[in-house]
């Protein structure tokens, strides 16, 4: 009997899809990280993902976890506070050895940061070429080949801005769960509503879940409560607009190396407390996203 052999694109574009229409970027299945616990944190542009990332990571590493922070942005910055300076990003360093990725070593794109935390920057394909899922996959296969991620406790994504393409999505595809940034105002919760939509998207062919939410620069939580009820999220941690987390930027520092305060002290505790939170393991959501109208008629006519 003769088998008709299928390409492993064909079985991807036929059993694999991420949706109806999809063009996503898949998995490569020998591409999974391992043992590590593996979180992606998304949210609005300039909603504080970088900041949040950050603490997060050293509040895990405070714990006595080993730490890898992962940065999908072309801007390159989420690991700045914890490496005071701006990283080469993994496609700066494949470029400079013309894509011969059995050239690098390590310490040509793993930079140990503040309290131990280990910092990787994907960084992004040239303006208006390529792939943002290239990128992501790239990266993943230099740890592997190098053997980082095996003594990694928890692997930390911080994903560019709104997730609106399958490229930038690439993460949940290795993450167990997606945590969400948001402000209490309209345009965040527009934002993570999308976020929710790709979320689920990834939930049908990977393991990536809900894990919660995290109100950042909010003083009031109303608008996220609402949104959360309606659909079934719940927020983890709240952090409030607090001059000393926009100055810990400036500063080039965490917020665990800021002078001490008892505002700060309650912020740090937070990071601390989620860190150990998660650590633990939360329940996975469902959450039924809306339509942009229902969000509309939901929050934006009060």
């Amino acid at each position: 009997m003769t088998m008709t052999h299928i390409p492993v694109t064909e079985i991807q574009r036929t059993r694999r899809a991420d949706g109806e229409g999809s063009v996503q970027v898949q998995l490569d299945p020998s591409l999974k990280i391992g043992n590590a616990k593996v979180f992606a944190i998304y949210g609005k542009g300039g909603i504080g993902k970088s900041t949040t990332s950050s603490n997060l990571s050293v509040a895990f590493s405070k714990l006595g976890k080993r730490v890898l922070q992962i940065g999908c942005d072309p801007k390159h910055d989420s690991t700045f506070t914890l490496t005071k300076k701006l990283m080469p990003t993994v496609i700066d360093v494949l470029e400079s050895v013309n894509f011969h990725a059995e050239e690098l070593r390590p310490e040509d794109f793993v930079y140990e940061g503040y309290n131990g935390v280990m910092c990787v920057e994907a960084g992004g394909p040239p303006a208006g070429t390529g792939c943002g899922g290239y990128v992501v996959g790239q990266t993943v296969k230099l740890l592997k080949e190098h053997h980082l991620l095996e003594d990694t406790d928890v692997v930390i994504f911080d994903v560019l801005g709104d997730v609106v393409c399958g490229g930038f999505a690439a993460p949940l595809q290795h993450a167990d769960r997606a945590l969400i940034v948001t402000a209490n105002d309209f345009d965040s919760i527009f934002a993570m509503n999308r976020i929710v939509q790709a979320i689920g998207a990834k939930a049908k062919n990977y393991n990536v879940r809900l894990g919660g939410v995290i109100a950042n620069r909010s003083a009031a939580t109303d608008q996220i409560d609402k949104f959360n009820e309606r659909i079934g999220l719940r927020t983890m941690a709240r952090f409030p607009d607090l001059d000393v987390i926009r100055r810990s930027r400036l500063k080039k520092a965490t917020l665990f190396e800021m002078e001490a305060s008892p505002e700060l002290e309650a912020v740090q505790n937070e990071y601390l407390r989620l860190a150990a939170s998660l650590w633990v393991g939360t329940e996975p959501l469902y959450a039924e996203p809306m339509k942009d109208r229902e969000i509309f008629d939901l929050l934006g006519f009060d």
